[in-house]
């Protein structure tokens, strides 16, 4: 799905987005199938008898109610929370009914930096650390598919930003010959 573009300006483009690695949403899914195997479980050792279904209905409400809570629950999480790089910006987006975002523009980023275990070698994840200039630490962001590669995108658009800003700068001021408007050039000092 892409990113919405009532959010993005007229001259930015996503580069990346992101959710959270698969690992975040591996342990629900497992918890899942561990649930779904005991209310099986604990819904054929209910003895026969006039309340049988009852107590089966009881125990698969049960299962349903700890599967609400313990996997759709982190799966929706999983799902809300969102890594937006754009050609301007990495904007952050978190929350199932209650929402919070952050953007970052690339002209305020000083440094990136990337953490990986062993495991998160493994399976091609990590953390991501962002230095900005006038914050007091930076923001971290974990669990980040390819954050090796995240880490490198980000300093590649954070140089390209700074040339465009350069370009735009220098645009603005003009060249080294300028038209004062009379039909004349003159050498801009």
């Amino acid at each position: 799905m892409a990113y919405p573009e009532k959010v993005l300006g007229e001259d930015e483009e996503v580069v990346a987005h992101l959710h959270p690695h698969w690992t975040t949403v591996f342990g629900p899914v497992v918890l899942f199938l561990v649930l779904v195997g005991v209310a099986s479980f604990g819904a054929a050792l209910v003895p026969a008898g006039d309340q049988q279904a009852l107590w089966r209905l009881v125990v698969v409400g049960a299962a349903v109610v700890l599967a609400l809570v313990l996997v759709a629950v982190p799966l929706l999480r999983w799902r809300t929370t969102h890594y937006v790089i754009t050609t301007h910006r990495l904007l952050h987006r978190t929350g199932v009914l209650a929402r919070s975002g952050r953007d970052i523009g690339l002209s305020r980023i000083t440094d990136v930096s990337y953490r990986q275990t062993l495991w998160d070698r493994v399976v091609r994840s990590g953390t991501v650390s962002i230095e900005t200039a006038g914050e007091g630490g930076p923001t971290v962001f974990s669990a980040i598919p390819d954050s090796e590669g995240v880490q490198q995108l980000l300093n590649q658009l954070v140089e390209e930003d700074a040339d465009r800003r350069a370009r735009d700068q220098v645009g603005h001021l003009g060249g080294p010959w300028d038209d004062p408007g009379d039909g004349t050039t003159q050498q801009f000092r």
